[in-house]
């Protein structure tokens, strides 16, 4: 848990809660451009005198009306009286409604409601503290922040605030064709892309990412690199956990004593992923293995990683983030695994709706990331249902 002041917790998971430091609204509040009076003088013919003008920032005084009431509060609007009030300043006292400037008649310091337009008590104001009560929790605990809640913590007063630590996360890429991105490939090499991918993951996933040297297939400096890792909150390895000679992930694993959980999703891309955890100083590790494709490992973070990511971040769980959209053109695939698909995700709208839709792009496979940069979502492909019609609702993946 820290202290951080307000702008630094953007994107971090509040650690306790913010209340409201005084009512919200703290005085009754105008909803708009008009004049404060009794919602029961606004009869048709009859003449309101204007007996003063309020601002945002400003408490109306009677001070200037003449002449003084014969009783009641020096300022608070009599019967027969009204006063001009624009958005955000504070109701009068004795005033219960605002009735808009475009549905008034002003003539020689005074007003008359238009035909069809009577009010009720309460109408255009906000009542002190039907926002918040003072010691309300405005932000609980858990919330991860975002500019509504700055604002609603700013509101309350909060300069500082308690959040909770980012998550470490180490990320070691492994593999002899890998180079880093200041290094030339050669012709049968590639550049280390996968490092930077889950980096962006992590960070809008709101864990701060900790980029190790590329693993090379050789057992002993595999192991010397995942040792480096376990000294995060959590180690990410991309590559080498398929079936292949030179696939030395779980190996080393196994012997650095780990417990794995799983290995192997029923998905494509992403099959190969083994996650588990082991034992360290301060407390278990986790670790996911994520397979080499830039694609599949882009798709097992928001499946497995994040969700997990975000428990350790301090919210509360959410799964993966899934929508629903109508299918633009049909598609043919194989059953057997739930496929995820690069695609574009829109929305078009008419008069009386709103309807998503969303089109795979073409791709090239889960090593395409020329066309997967073209989309924004990923489309669903259920192992039961591998061929989907145009216009069915399906799932995506966002």
């Amino acid at each position: 848990m820290q202290w951080v002041p307000l702008l630094e917790s953007m994107g971090r998971v509040l650690a306790s809660p913010i209340r409201a430091d005084r009512d919200q609204p703290p005085f009754a509040r105008s909803t708009r451009d008009g004049f404060a009076c009794r919602a029961a003088d606004l009869q048709p013919g009859r003449r309101l005198k204007v007996i003063g003008q309020v601002r945002a920032g400003e408490r109306w005084s009677r001070e200037s009306a003449d002449p003084l009431p014969a009783s009641g509060p020096a300022d608070e609007i009599a019967s027969g009286e009204a006063v001009e009030i624009m958005t955000g300043a504070p109701v009068p006292f004795g005033a219960d409604c605002v009735v808009m400037v475009e549905h008034v008649e002003e003539c020689s310091g005074a007003i008359q409601v238009r035909e069809g337009h009577e009010l009720s008590p309460g109408s255009n104001i906000v009542p002190a503290g039907a926002e918040a009560r003072m010691e309300q929790v405005v932000l609980p605990s858990g919330l991860r922040m975002a500019p509504a809640q700055i604002a609603a913590a700013a509101a309350c007063g909060a300069g500082q605030v308690s959040v909770f630590a980012r998550p470490r996360v180490a990320i070691l890429a492994t593999g002899d064709e890998l180079v880093e991105l200041g290094d030339q490939p050669q012709a049968h090499q590639i550049r280390n892309s996968n490092s930077y991918s889950l980096a962006a993951q992590l960070l809008t996933a709101g864990a701060d990412p900790l980029r190790l040297p590329i693993a090379r297939d050789e057992a002993a400096h595999l192991q010397s690199l995942v040792e480096a890792g376990f000294e995060a909150d959590m180690l990410l390895i991309s590559g080498g956990v398929s079936m292949g000679k030179y696939d030395l992930v779980e190996q080393v694993l196994l012997a650095a004593g780990a417990e794995f959980f799983f290995t192997g999703a029923r998905i494509q891309p992403g099959k190969p992923i083994v996650f588990g955890r082991i034992a360290a100083a301060g407390g278990p590790r986790y670790f996911f293995g994520l397979p080499g494709n830039p694609v599949s490992t882009m798709v097992t973070f928001s499946l497995f990683v994040e969700p997990l990511l975000r428990a350790l971040a301090g919210q509360p769980y959410s799964g993966p983030r899934f929508a629903e959209a109508v299918l633009k053109t049909g598609l043919r695939g194989k059953p057997g695994l739930t496929r995820f698909l690069p695609a574009v995700l829109h929305a078009e709208s008419d008069q009386t709706s709103i309807t998503s839709e969303v089109e795979p792009v073409p791709w090239q496979g889960s090593g395409d990331l020329a066309n997967t940069s073209r989309s924004n979502c990923f489309l669903v492909v259920p192992a039961d249902h591998p061929v989907i019609d145009a216009g069915e609702r399906v799932t995506v993946l966002l």
